[in-house]
């Protein structure tokens, strides 16, 4: 399980940070199935398999803050035998997922009372948080236009537009992510969610800064989604996350090079507001 879930984050399988967190720390249950003779040589193990999975994605704050948090806390019990460690696991993984989940309930929940009925709104990639707080604002009977942007290289927008297309009260349109300029003079607000805020910084998705920067010259506000753990004030350098050309041009490049970075950094004075489990932050 913790292979297969190191490789699931590697390829960009599951694309919302918190879920990405959630099955991270989930995988450490595959440790609790297996022998170990000594509480030593289980926290070994654990402490082992926590770096592989926070090494998966450097880039993504819930997840490393989510693993580290259940290892450091099982380590510093110093539990005296492995039955004793393994139950402190499991009640630590259960606590850590509870909290990202509900977190991530929570700003949805705070998120509805500022997203006017009728709305015609963008939202670029894949966010639970963002189709959690539009499925909570369609059961209170609003409805939204939403142009979802395709996200490419790997066409991400496309898994966001097929569920919007579920909610009773969406209207969802994919347009690519170059026309977002085109389509924003449309739009009453901008709705996105985040792999992290580090100081003045948000981290999330390539193409939200350029989104956000052309939003913003054409005042539209620009709102940001996720757990207030996400928000980061130190301890946490980003790192930026290069995928493989192949997803930009199959064929080979001959004489020139293909970059491809996974996320891209946005001033948050660039945004309007930020809205997590915490409440409403506005700049």
């Amino acid at each position: 399980m913790i292979d297969e879930t190191v490789e699931e984050i590697q390829d960009m399988q599951t694309h919302s940070s918190s879920v990405v967190a959630v099955n991270a720390t989930r995988a450490l249950e595959d440790l609790l199935d297996r022998e170990f003779a000594t509480a030593e040589e289980y926290i070994r193990a654990l402490e082992r398999n926590g770096s592989v999975l926070r090494r998966a994605n450097p880039s993504h704050a819930s997840l490393q803050n989510a693993v580290r948090e259940v290892v450091t806390n099982v380590t510093d019990a110093d539990p005296e035998t492995v039955e004793e460690a393994k139950e402190l696991t499991q009640e630590q993984i259960d606590v850590v997922v509870s909290r990202v989940e509900s977190a991530k309930d929570r700003a949805a929940e705070n998120a509805v009372e500022h997203l006017a009925d009728g709305a015609t709104l963008l939202t670029h990639d894949y966010s639970s948080t963002v189709l959690e707080a539009l499925a909570q604002a369609t059961a209170a009977g609003k409805t939204f236009d939403v142009y979802v942007t395709e996200a490419r290289p790997r066409y991400i927008g496309r898994k966001t537009v097929r569920q919007l297309a579920d909610l009773d009260g969406v209207e969802p349109t994919l347009i690519t992510d170059s026309a977002n300029g085109y389509y924003l003079e449309e739009c009453d607000r901008v709705i996105v969610g985040m792999d992290c805020i580090v100081d003045d910084t948000l981290y999330n998705r390539v193409g939200t800064f350029p989104i956000a920067a052309t939003a913003n010259e054409l005042d539209v506000p620009v709102t940001v989604l996720g757990s207030s753990s996400k928000l980061i004030t130190e301890g946490f350098v980003f790192e930026n996350e290069f995928r493989s050309g192949s997803e930009v041009m199959p064929e080979p490049a001959e004489g020139f090079g293909v970059r491809n970075p996974a996320y891209d950094a946005t001033p948050v004075s660039l945004l309007e507001s930020v809205i997590t489990d915490e409440g409403r932050q506005t700049f």
